[in-house]
């Protein structure tokens, strides 16, 4: 800036101002810098455009939980499953065919 140009800013007082962010991010957000293929970035800022507003951030961190979700539900079903099947033991499972193994294990029998 020129000399000129700050002469015009010299009666700004800014013994009170705070230094930080001018905008506090949401809380449970973390602000933070990822690397994306450009098919990611691109296939999220199209979905933006195509429904005419929004914001393709947004669509990433929904689609990013959507998949924790899923992964967690699907790794519970596999511990129960697990767990269902313990008492029928390996040796259980090889003679008979597993549909049947499910429906001995919902049924409560051996």
């Amino acid at each position: 800036m020129t000399k000129v140009a700050a002469e015009r800013y010299r009666d700004i007082d800014f013994s009170k101002a705070k230094r930080g962010p001018a905008v506090r991010p949401e809380p449970g957000k973390t602000k933070i810098s990822i690397r994306l293929d450009n098919t990611v970035l691109g296939y999220f800022r199209d979905v933006v455009d195509k429904a005419g507003s929004g914001n393709y951030q947004t669509l990433i961190n929904e689609a990013l939980l959507e998949y924790v979700h899923r992964r967690s539900t699907l790794d519970l079903v596999r511990q129960v499953m697990r767990e269902e099947l313990a008492p029928y033991g390996a040796a259980g499972t090889a003679k008979m065919p597993m549909r049947r193994v499910l429906l001995r294990a919902a049924r409560g029998r051996r």
